[in-house]
């Protein structure tokens, strides 16, 4: 159950553009991660010019305020998945939405069934709902 955050910068995308984003996100995921339909968890954050900083690390990246910022929580993926999350999401947004390599951060957190609760109060993981 994977629980994702895009962070754009304001007024850089249509609202068709941001659907398109987040549309592109939950396809990947739902390949690589092995999602099932229906489960998509998606808060999608946009800031004003300059309340989104991101520096190359030390990497020689150029970035720009086509900045997207990808931070999914989730458990159970191992490092091959994550692997190919990454390059295939890094492939699709340049593909579908001109988005270059060097405008995309992504970060991949793990959590226990035990961190979910998707209404009533209930931990359905732990509860044998899910």
């Amino acid at each position: 159950m994977p629980l994702v955050r895009i962070d754009i910068i304001e007024n850089r995308r249509t609202p068709d553009q941001v659907k398109k984003l987040a549309d592109i996100v939950q396809d990947v995921m739902r390949e690589t991660f092995d999602a099932p339909p229906r489960d998509r968890y998606q808060i999608i954050t946009e800031h004003k010019p300059g309340n989104l900083i991101a520096e190359d690390t030390g990497l020689g990246f150029t970035r720009t305020d086509d900045l997207v910022m990808i931070q999914i929580t989730q458990q159970g993926r191992d490092d091959d998945n994550k692997k190919a999350l990454y390059s295939t999401l890094a492939e699709r947004l340049r593909e579908q939405t001109g988005l270059s390599g060097d405008d995309l951060i992504i970060a991949v957190s793990e959590n226990t069934p035990a961190d979910w609760s998707f209404g009533h109060g209930v931990a359905q993981f732990l509860e044998g709902q899910l």
